[in-house]
């Protein structure tokens, strides 16, 4: 079991889009696989995966290209078992570009609050490192720093 569990209310649907930006912000990719169901569907991108040994490998690639990776996640809508999220992260590349990410995130989790489905679209964006607005340690996003509607996102 993987609280809080459907059907969601909004604060277990917050609670919910917290804990995933906190595991994601930990780039421990095993970890963060364990929220999913064991034969998970992911697409990302272009990126077309099945099960938590994808997510693995999908997610270890990911943070060794993206350094420095900050993510703010927000809940956009829930029913019962799904949840829509808006998302930003910034990163830079092994040159030091800096970009940052904006996407929207599809959920559907199982009665086990395990996540069965993920649907991500995501754009990257070229920011100079003046440009940047996630401040804070590598790590869980500090409960005092700006949302992504704080931060004009």
């Amino acid at each position: 079991m993987r609280p809080p569990l459907p059907p969601f209310t909004p604060e277990t649907a917050r609670q919910k889009v917290q804990a995933a930006e906190n595991g994601w912000n930990s780039r421990d990719p095993a970890a963060v696989a364990q929220a999913y169901t064991p034969d998970s569907v992911w697409r990302n991108r272009s990126d077309f995966l099945t099960g938590r040994e994808a997510i693995v490998a999908f997610l270890t690639r990911k943070w060794e290209k993206e350094h420095d990776y900050r993510l703010i996640k927000e809940l956009w809508a829930f029913t019962e078992n799904r949840i829509a999220v808006r998302f930003a992260y910034e990163w830079r590349d092994a040159t030091g570009a800096w970009f940052r990410s904006y996407g929207n995130e599809n959920w559907q989790f199982n009665a086990d609050g395990l996540m069965e489905w993920r649907l991500a679209s995501i754009n990257d964006l070229p920011i100079s490192e003046s440009e940047r607005l996630f401040f804070w340690p590598l790590g869980a996003r500090p409960a005092d720093h700006p949302s992504l509607s704080d931060l004009g996102l």
